[in-house]
């Protein structure tokens, strides 16, 4: 791993070849240059876990958040979860919190539908593609807290990282969604 580390660059804003790249990536760039943010971006194989990213975090001087896509027993109401990526999940606390009954996982054929992701790329920058607003957003108090937040731009063969204070003033209220904050 140290040695990938080495050879991988960190870029500032999007990418100059985008021919292999997919529609919904290259729309994620859009809309954050639409929007006048600010981003680095490190180009990377297939990572699919928090755990998978921790040479990245290192290049890009974050933390990767973990994101979750939940949903209720009922599968009528739809969560994303974005905590810090080194805490545990504890689907008992979060439901309580907002007054749900049991979290689980929602399953990648409403992932797909809702957010155009697939498994292993979720992300907050998902939710661009949330225009009835199905999804509702939880965050947990500590990514508020923090100057920087990591994410995939839709693909997890990239990570980027934005500044909270612009994620949560331009990039939120753009995409028409209010994050609901819980404490893990």
């Amino acid at each position: 791993m140290a040695q990938m580390e080495e050879t991988k660059q960190v870029y500032y804003g999007r990418p100059v070849d985008t021919e292999d790249r997919l529609d919904k990536e290259i729309a994620v760039y859009d809309l954050l240059d639409e929007l006048q943010m600010e981003y680095a971006r490190v180009d990377h194989e297939v990572l699919m876990t928090v755990e998978d990213c921790k040479g990245v975090d290192r290049l890009l001087g974050i933390e990767i958040c973990k994101n979750l896509f939940l949903c209720n027993s009922q599968k009528t109401k739809f969560y994303l979860l974005m905590m810090p990526g080194k805490k545990k999940f504890d689907t008992k606390t979060v439901s309580k919190q907002i007054g749900s009954s049991r979290l689980s996982f929602g399953k990648p054929e409403y992932m797909k539908e809702l957010l155009n992701l697939t498994p292993g790329s979720v992300s907050i920058l998902g939710l661009m593609n949330d225009n009835q607003r199905k999804v509702q957003l939880l965050m947990d108090r500590e990514i508020l807290e923090s100057e920087f937040l990591g994410c995939h731009p839709c693909i997890n063969t990239s990570s980027i990282k934005l500044k909270t204070k612009e994620v949560l003033k331009k990039f939120l209220p753009a995409v028409n969604h209010e994050p609901i904050v819980v404490d893990l």
